[in-house]
C-alpha cells in the first residue's frame, strides 16, 4: 500500500536521525513546502568541525541533567535548530513550513522555528518540555502529534 504524505516525510525524518552523534536521543527532521517538497533536512549532532558526544562522552549525562532541562549545555545542535540554521546560511525560506520530526520540539527549537517562519510541527515522540507548547501555542505555531494523524487515517 502506498504510504501517504504525512507517513513518508516522517519516515524520512526517522531515517534522518540515523545520522544523530547524540548519546540520549537520535532526532532527525525535515522541512516540507506547503505542496510538499522537501526542503531541507537536520538531524541532533554536535557543531560542524566540533567534536562528537560519542568521541568524548555526554557533557549532560556527566552533570546529571534530566531531559527536556538547561537545553543550553549540550554539545549538539537540536535537528530543528540545524534546519533552520541552515537554511539561514544557504538562503532557503521556511516562510509557511511544516517540519516532520521524530521529536517534540524544545522551548529554544519553538522560538527559532517560530521566527523562521514555519507553521507547523508534526511530531512523532514526547518531549518534556511544556513551555514549548506554550510558546507555540501564543505564536501561532501548530504543534501536532503524529499518532494524531495515524489516528485518523485509519
Amino acid at each position: 500500500m502506498r504510504q501517504s504524505w504525512d507517513e513518508y516525510f516522517m519516515t524520512i525524518a526517522h531515517q534522518v536521525a540515523t545520522r544523530s552523534t547524540c548519546l540520549r536521543r537520535h532526532v532527525g527532521a525535515v522541512a516540507v513546502t506547503p505542496s510538499r517538497r522537501i526542503i531541507g533536512t537536520g538531524y541532533n549532532g554536535a557543531l560542524p568541525g566540533a567534536p562528537h558526544c560519542e568521541s568524548v562522552g555526554c557533557l549532560r549525562n556527566q552533570l546529571g541533567i534530566p531531559s527536556g532541562q538547561r537545553q543550553e549545555i549540550c554539545r549538539a545542535q537540536h535537528a530543528e535548530a540545524n534546519i533552520c540554521n541552515y537554511a539561514a546560511r544557504y538562503g532557503t525560506s521556511l516562510e509557511g513550513a511544516i517540519i516532520y520530526c521524530t521529536t517534540r520540539p524544545c522551548s529554544t527549537c519553538v522560538k527559532a522555528m517560530v521566527t523562521a517562519g514555519i507553521a507547523k510541527v508534526i511530531f512523532d515522540d514526547d518531549y518534556p518540555d511544556d513551555f514549548a507548547c506554550t510558546l507555540a501555542r501564543e505564536a501561532g505555531m501548530e504543534l501536532v502529534p503524529y499518532s494524531t494523524l495515524k489516528a485518523d487515517a485509519e
